[in-house]
């Protein structure tokens, strides 16, 4: 009689690793540190949340191992993806910086691995799920932290950089660094919380909950940045709305109508940008942004083709970001301005590649949306015009869990509307 094959691994160990409920746990958890890693840092310092990320990315590889006949990959991961990724981790070659570059594209790949997983291991309302309960708790516990520090023991809490302005209105900024980067975040969690609602994955008390949670924090967080793109938020929803109201064989005649409807708005609002900042009272922060694109745009031309190397986040002792800093006078993070940072650092070829990215999979997404039933598809491409339209005051897109996001969209765009779909698979016998 045979004995049975031995494996290195033992089968109840695959098979946890492969559970569902190892893999929800595990991609709450990637999602939860992408959204926390501000307070991470404050908590624990870099080599804290490194691994952290790094212990996750070693569970997800291994529930990837345990899943591999499970998963479709023909024609999963984006060319776009890869080309843009590829791009900047070529520019280390001629980075003058290059252990700044190569620390960047590692951090980068980092979070597009786990959203790779989150993307393969979770179907789209289950990543609408994952992704409401990360912030409904991450909100609800900047909103507590709000509340201890401004009303409770009227004190900041300096380490997490809270002010406890709470008492006088706002501006807070909860656990996320920054009244822009908490407002960000708010909307997204609103689009994914009226998603959740329409979809009825959540129950009505806990869906109403939240969503107040997401306007309450968008409204104190009185960032100027999030005004302008909740109200393309708004058009965006409304017109996909309507869109999927439109007969089938109507609906591209419709769609170019709106592209055009789009362009003649944006260059409208190109033409009028003075009254729009007027309007929405940002003429102090735009100032600050104005004299950071200006220095930006100086140095692009020095290296305008490859660009000066990747790093994602600024570091502040390396040329030419401190430069930047010293010419303003003011730390910046990042280039408040994802094209013009892109194009700082890998040149117009990466800025290429990104728009090309970017385009790819809101196209995907926003045709997915307009031609599938359920409402779940709605929450990519929604989702997406957030980030787009932020990416023009910040450079969120471009790192951590803005990064992650436009990952787990470009993929689950590219599972439903590549053109790699169509070619022959070969079988793996």
């Amino acid at each position: 009689m045979a004995e049975p094959r031995r494996t290195l691994v033992p089968p109840a160990v695959t098979e946890f690793l492969g559970s569902a409920r190892f893999t929800s746990t595990l991609a709450l958890l990637a999602v939860v540190t992408g959204f926390s890693t501000h307070a991470i840092r404050a908590l624990i310092g870099w080599p804290g949340l490194i691994g952290v990320l790094c212990t996750i990315a070693v569970l997800a590889g291994l529930s990837f191992v345990a899943q591999r006949k499970l998963i479709e990959w023909h024609g999963l991961l984006p060319i776009s993806a890869l080309l843009f990724v590829g791009w900047c981790a070529l520019s280390l070659i001629w980075s003058d910086y290059q252990w700044a570059t190569l620390a960047g594209v590692v951090y980068q790949l980092l979070f597009a691995f786990l959203a790779v997983y989150i993307a393969l291991v979770r179907d789209a309302i289950q990543i609408v799920r994952v992704v409401g309960d990360a912030l409904r708790a991450l909100l609800t516990v900047s909103l507590a932290l709000e509340i201890l520090s401004g009303l409770l023991l009227d004190m900041p809490i300096r380490f997490l950089g809270i002010a406890g302005n709470i008492a006088a209105g706002g501006p807070i900024q909860g656990l996320f660094g920054s009244r822009n980067a908490l407002s960000i975040v708010a909307l997204i969690a609103f689009v994914t919380f009226l998603v959740e609602l329409r979809t009825r994955s959540v129950r009505p008390q806990l869906a109403a909950y939240s969503i107040t949670l997401a306007v309450l924090c968008i409204l104190l967080a009185h960032s100027p940045v999030i005004a302008a793109v909740s109200v393309v938020v708004g058009f965006a929803t409304l017109a996909l709305y309507l869109l999927r109201k439109v007969p089938a064989h109507r609906r591209t005649l419709v769609q170019w109508g709106l592209a055009l409807l789009t362009i003649a708005i944006l260059v409208t609002a190109y033409i009028y940008r003075t009254r729009v900042i007027d309007l929405l009272n940002a003429r102090a922060d735009f100032q600050v942004r104005y004299k950071l694109w200006i220095q930006i745009w100086e140095l692009i031309p020095i290296n305008q083709i490859a660009g000066w190397g990747w790093v994602g986040a600024w570091p502040t002792d390396l040329y030419p970001f401190n430069a930047i800093q010293d010419a303003t006078g003011t730390y910046h993070p990042d280039g408040l301005n994802a094209y013009l940072d892109v194009y700082l650092q890998v040149g117009f070829i990466g800025l290429l590649l990104f728009v090309a990215l970017i385009a790819l999979a809101f196209s995907r997404s926003w045709l997915l949306a307009s031609n599938r039933r359920s409402v779940v598809y709605a929450w990519a491409p929604l989702v997406m015009v957030s980030l787009l339209v932020t990416s023009v005051f910040e450079s969120s897109i471009l790192i951590e869990s803005g990064w992650m996001l436009l990952v787990i969209c470009t993929v689950k765009a590219s599972q439903g509307m590549s053109w790699r779909l169509r070619l022959p698979r070969r079988d793996a016998g």
